[in-house]
């Protein structure tokens, strides 16, 4: 019994060492998008209910992966949301973001959080792709 262990036991760490090489090169391809949104005056909290609500549900179900939110500190503290997301690729992201766009609950959610005036006055979007030496990929 112990003689067939072993090469059972070579086996899985065989196909655990294939699965993680293969997660870690999908995750090396991502591309990653930091995008800023500057509120219009006193809308920066209804921003955040927005997202909190309904958003990072919709960027989750789209395909969308939540990497971080932030405010800054200091200047711009008071209507400033920075996010960055990820995805596989450029392509898959142009998807995802139709996707969101389309889908009726976003609609429903946009048309509901801006009935007393629009939220967001500027957006800026970067896309990042990792260095060679980013331990995040």
């Amino acid at each position: 019994m112990t003689r067939l262990m072993v090469p059972f036991a070579c086996c899985l760490l065989s196909i655990a060492l294939v699965s993680a090489a293969a997660d870690t090169a999908r995750a090396a391809d991502r591309l990653f998008e930091l995008r800023t949104y500057t509120t219009n005056e006193g809308k920066l909290d209804d921003l955040h209910k927005r997202f909190r609500e309904h958003t990072n549900k919709l960027f989750v179900k789209h395909g969308m992966d939540l990497v971080g939110y932030w405010t800054p500190e200091g200047e711009g503290s008071d209507n400033t949301l920075v996010y960055m997301l990820a995805y596989p690729d450029r392509e898959a992201r142009e998807k995802a973001w139709q996707a969101f766009r389309d889908d009726p609950d976003w609609q429903a959610a946009y048309k509901a959080s801006t009935a007393n005036g629009r939220l967001v006055k500027k957006v800026e979007s970067w896309f990042l792709s990792p260095t060679d030496y980013s331990p995040t990929k």
